[in-house]
């Protein structure tokens, strides 16, 4: 039991841990406020949410948001959002039927206005007791539910209940195992460009010699063999060549091949000071955590309130 999280409040603490790895939780939650549902709503319970946050357990109240409307002819409670994973016509139903079993004295109608956005509209009787009401609704159905965290993971292959620092930690080890095998992955592929550039350039340099070479050979087979033994070119290189339709090589751009050389030789030197400096790894993926939140940050949708409001019934 995971609940979501704001995604600007998650990236900008992973940012300081992975400069400060020895960090306090308190420092941490300078970020991080708490869950962010996408369904909006009201959260309670600050010390359930640091408790959850310490380890990886507690306990958070979720209330509906609503207003109340008494300018109408009769007061309403108009819902515009319902508690994460709550299903809003059961909870409608629900309503509906303390209404009809007279649970509470008070309710006109009860209207699902839903389209795009959540409207859920209690029609209340002209000297209903509107506190008594929200707070009866509240404390028997899905206006209000309980949260439990419970954030149990895989790490290194195993289940684990993890805190907020720990998941961070779980989080940065494996996005640097994802940066070093994507770096080796673009190295060696710019080093293999690299070579084979190389001998292309070397190729038109002597591109008539090479031409009589080819011509003179029995197969494609022979040809490679050919240019290794006559030039020194290697394997990959002369495959390259032979490859090549005649016209193609003939009409390559010595200028253009030069440049790409030059472009891969600084990628190379690049990702090669990846692998080389703890450092420049961890800049990296600062880097790629600060373009998905300037990709994908959205406004939090869910407040947050330090107190669980008690609910009393006379």
């Amino acid at each position: 039991n995971i609940p979501p999280h704001n995604l600007n409040e998650i990236v900008n603490p992973t940012i300081y841990r992975i400069d400060n790895p020895n960090c306090s939780l308190d420092e941490l939650m300078n970020f991080v406020k708490g869950p962010d549902f996408p369904t909006g709503g009201i959260v309670e319970g600050l010390d359930g949410i640091k408790q959850a946050y310490e380890t990886g357990r507690g306990k958070i109240i979720v209330k509906c948001r609503y207003t109340i409307e008494e300018d109408k002819s009769t007061p309403q409670i108009v819902i515009t959002e319902i508690p994460f994973e709550v299903n809003k016509s059961l909870m409608v139903k629900k309503i509906d039927e303390i209404r009809i079993d007279k649970k509470i004295d008070g309710i006109a109608e009860v209207r699902d206005e839903s389209a795009a956005d959540v409207r859920v509209v209690i029609e209340l009787k002209k000297n209903a007791n509107i506190d008594l009401i929200v707070n009866y609704l509240l404390k028997n159905t899905d206006m209000q539910i309980s949260y439990n965290f419970n954030v149990v993971s895989i790490v290194n292959r195993r289940p684990k209940l993890l805190g907020l620092a720990q998941a961070l930690d779980a989080f940065i080890a494996h996005q640097k195992e994802v940066v070093k095998r994507r770096t080796e992955f673009d190295l060696k592929h710019a080093k293999a460009r690299h070579h084979i550039v190389e001998g292309l350039i070397k190729c038109i340099s002597i591109l008539d010699e090479v031409i009589r070479v080819i011509r003179a050979s029995k197969n494609k087979a022979d040809a490679k063999d050919n240019l290794v033994k006559e030039f020194e070119f290697t394997e990959a290189q002369a495959e390259a060549i032979v490859t090549l339709q005649l016209y193609r090589l003939t009409n390559t751009d010595v200028v253009a091949l030069e440049n790409e050389k030059a472009d891969l030789e600084k990628i190379i030197k690049g990702l090669t000071a990846i692998l080389g400096s703890e450092e420049v790894l961890k800049s990296v993926m600062k880097k790629d955590l600060k373009d998905v939140n300037d990709n994908y940050e959205t406004p939090r949708l869910t407040d947050i309130k330090d107190e669980i409001t008690e609910i009393k019934i006379d």
